[in-house]
């Protein structure tokens, strides 16, 4: 005998309609918000000339990892090898997008962090939450982002924040409670409050993990941006999905080839930051 059919989708579609239809104005006030950080970002990482521009980030990777030499030449020589294939102006808009998922995904998930390592009910509630959104797969999460937001940058960014902000909750969480109980004990003896206690011991003593979180949200930005070229995000995931329509081979890998370079960049800075 088969059991009746639970209509779990039906459902999903129909709240999905509701959002859409109830909360209009908002969705449209986030994606105003949300394009307008996107170009901004942009713009300013086109503002320089290309040579000038890889020059200023190999001079920040340099600054950051220490006065690494090794590593921002080859920041630097990266960077130019982008230019010689004409690739640039994508590989900024890429990287313009990671940065605005990035930054919505932590101001999202670091203060959810907080609260489930605070908070155990909090905690047993959203996990199985964050189980759902890793575990989902990715091109799910378009289907609703056009739904709210049309075509563009600003869908892919919701399907990227969605995708990516898990490991950051996790992270923060993790750390947070690893945190020793004597150091707590200690600064609970020297009378400090529970706010006290969470800037001064809690954050900082945590750091380390969280910024493991930040490297891991920042890398499954740049892999979801490229997904998210499905649905009108541009820059190199566009390319590739160029190159895949086309079978061309040559396309795909040189805009491949600056995905990488890109998160290599981008690895190398948060794994510095994380040291200091």
């Amino acid at each position: 005998m088969a059991l009746p059919r639970i209509p779990l989708g039906d459902g999903v579609e129909l709240a999905v309609e509701w959002v859409d239809a109830n909360f209009g104005g908002i969705l449209d006030l986030l994606s105003m918000v949300l394009s307008t950080l996107v170009g901004g970002l942009k713009d300013l990482l086109l503002f320089l000339p290309p040579v000038a521009m890889a020059a200023f980030i190999a001079a920040l990777v340099w600054g950051v990892s220490r006065r690494n030499l090794k590593m921002a030449t080859g920041t630097l020589l990266g960077l130019l090898l982008i230019e010689s294939m004409q690739l640039w102006s994508l590989s900024m808009e890429t990287l313009a997008l990671v940065i605005s998922s990035t930054i919505v995904a932590l101001m999202i998930g670091i203060p959810v962090g907080v609260l489930c390592s605070r908070n155990d009910t909090a905690n047993g509630v959203i996990t199985p939450i964050l189980d759902l959104m890793q575990t989902m797969p990715s091109f799910v999460y378009l289907i609703p982002a056009v739904i709210f937001f049309g075509l563009g940058n600003v869908p892919g960014i919701i399907a990227t924040v969605v995708f990516a902000m898990p490991p950051t909750i996790r992270l923060t969480n993790l750390g947070i409670r690893q945190v020793a109980n004597d150091l707590l004990e200690v600064a609970e003896a020297f009378g400090s409050t529970p706010r006290q206690k969470l800037l001064k011991v809690q954050l900082p003593l945590a750091m380390p993990t969280i910024m493991a979180g930040v490297n891991q949200c920042i890398m499954l930005s740049l892999s979801m941006v490229v997904i998210a070229a499905m649905i009108g995000a541009r820059g190199l995931g566009y390319q590739v999905l160029v190159g895949i329509q086309r079978v061309d081979i040559g396309t795909g890998f040189e805009a491949g080839l600056a995905i990488v370079i890109i998160a290599m960049v981008l690895d190398r800075i948060t794994r510095s930051l994380t040291k200091r």
